[in-house]
């Protein structure tokens, strides 16, 4: 099994228009919220392995944890030797709209609210630019013109390198690409949520767009590592995730003892070959993944020294084939919010 953290990581085009970033991401959410508890210092020295590793792409979002995953991005990078903080690339999603409790309750494009919560992030970052910045959700009442056209004048100022989106549907991609470049799209996309293939991918590459992809280990549940009897601690929002409960979970979970199989004749780990599953969907592509320890990291940049050929691809596809997960990706009242399943 490949799990060295040595693992030089290539580079990849972020869309015809953005940089060239690590063919892996480091999606950095679980570090401060949504997960349970986790741990400051390995979160750092996790950032501070990726950074060694060669990963250059590191994802946030100014609501995870209200701020404090901005923060812990801040020290880690404040912290790292020079060479490694310079190549670091800042991926930010703002417009959630909390409570203290904790609580969502909406998204604000307005363009006014789009240079604030610029504003806060620069703040808390402690950098004079964000590399790549995105709305979380379309404002369903705030043209996506409006809110792309303020993130273009904030790269006009020099504020933001790159615009992006998430998880918007084909048309709304076409309006907003019409205002300004777009970088990318971050969007889940894994063995188990693939509906982008449809109609959003395709139009992210007939307009040059790249595509972050998110949760394809979906939220650890193909990890391998996820089991049947698992307790979730409290505030791990996959106690309410459809696809963690009941029948649902225990259909998901043959799903990994198939792909299992498929990954021990590769000499490969379960993650190793979910993630390669992503990677070899095209050039275009760059998975974030979302580990909070060291030894997950380790585990994940393995994936790149995974090659899947035809036949591979084949005995995957067997193994989990589309649209054979059971339960949504999200809640209901959250899967309302997303542009790209409507």
């Amino acid at each position: 099994m490949t799990t060295t953290s040595n693992t030089s990581v290539p580079a990849r085009p972020l869309g015809a228009t953005g940089p060239a970033v690590s063919a892996l991401g480091l999606g950095c959410m679980g570090m401060s919220a949504l997960y349970g508890e986790s741990d400051r210092a390995e979160s750092i020295a996790t950032i501070h392995a990726a950074l060694d590793a060669g990963v250059t792409l590191l994802d946030t979002g100014d609501f995870y944890g209200m701020g404090h995953n901005e923060l812990l991005i801040n020290e880690a990078l404040r912290t790292a030797p020079a060479a490694a903080r310079e190549q670091a690339l800042t991926s930010v999603k703002f417009g959630a709209l909390r409570t203290v409790e904790g609580g969502f309750t909406g998204y604000d494009g307005r363009p006014a609210a789009v240079k604030n919560f610029a504003a806060y992030s620069l703040q808390r970052l402690g950098t004079d630019h964000i590399d790549v910045y995105r709305i979380a959700r379309v404002d369903p009442d705030v043209p996506i013109e409006e809110t792309v056209g303020a993130i273009a004048e904030l790269v006009e100022a020099g504020h933001v390198r790159h615009i992006g989106l998430s998880e918007v549907g084909a048309d709304t991609l076409r309006r907003a690409a019409a205002v300004a470049p777009i970088a990318d799209l971050q969007i889940e996309y894994s063995l188990i949520s693939r509906s982008i293939e449809d109609k959003i991918l395709p139009t992210a590459r007939e307009l040059g767009i790249g595509i972050t992809a998110y949760g394809v280990l979906s939220r650890g549940l193909i990890s391998g590592h996820f089991t049947r009897d698992r307790e979730l601690a409290a505030g791990d929002f996959r106690g309410m995730s459809p696809r963690f409960q009941g029948e649902n979970l225990d259909r998901n979970l043959d799903l990994v003892d198939r792909l299992r199989a498929v990954a021990e004749a590769k000499g490969a780990s379960v993650a190793q070959t979910a993630i390669a599953w992503v990677l070899a969907q095209g050039q275009d592509i760059v998975p974030l993944v979302g580990a909070r320890r060291r030894d997950r990291l380790a585990e994940a940049l393995g994936a790149l020294d995974v090659t899947l050929d035809a036949a591979d691809l084949a005995a995957i596809e067997e193994a989990v084939p589309a649209g054979a997960a059971a339960g949504e990706r999200y809640p209901a009242a959250q899967m309302a919010h997303l542009d790209s399943e409507h």
